[in-house]
Order: C-alpha cells, then sequence, then structure tokens
C-alpha cells in the first residue's frame, strides 16, 4: 500500500520540474504528467517521482494534520 503524503510546491523551474516541501523535507520533482499548471503554494501528491495531481488545500491540510499525529504516537511509543 502507498500513502501519498501532500507536497507544497515551493518552487518551479523552466524545465517541467517543482521543488515541493513534503513535512519539512525538500525535493526536486517531475510535473511532465501533469495537465494543468501548477503554482508556488499549490499542494500535489506524487507518486514515484511524479506529481500525479493537485490537490484542495484544505484536504491537505487535514491530511497533514493526520500524518503528524501518527509521528508523534509513533515516537511516543517508540517505533
Amino acid at each position: 500500500m502507498c500513502l501519498s503524503v501532500p507536497s507544497q510546491v515551493v518552487s518551479i523551474h523552466d524545465d517541467a520540474s517543482v521543488t515541493v516541501d513534503t513535512m519539512g523535507v525538500k525535493r526536486r520533482v517531475s510535473s511532465h504528467l501533469m495537465s494543468e499548471p501548477l503554482a508556488i503554494g499549490d499542494y500535489v501528491l506524487i507518486h514515484i517521482g511524479f506529481v500525479m495531481n493537485k490537490i484542495d488545500h484544505d484536504d491537505a491540510q487535514q491530511s497533514l494534520a493526520l500524518y503528524q499525529e501518527i509521528v508523534a504516537s509513533m515516537n511516543e511509543h517508540g517505533e
């Protein structure tokens, strides 16, 4: 099973790639598969280095809050 964590676009490059921030980790990914343009601040879902789709800001925030709760719980329990 693959869980995609929402990532925020932090910069856009001329080669159809973008840099995203995924819970504090920044990486460059391809936006070649996107038919709609991306803007800085957009939230996206990524699969194997490709932006697959853009998601709503509120949905992204809810997902990120849930992931942060999971990480905090794992840290509390030493997992």
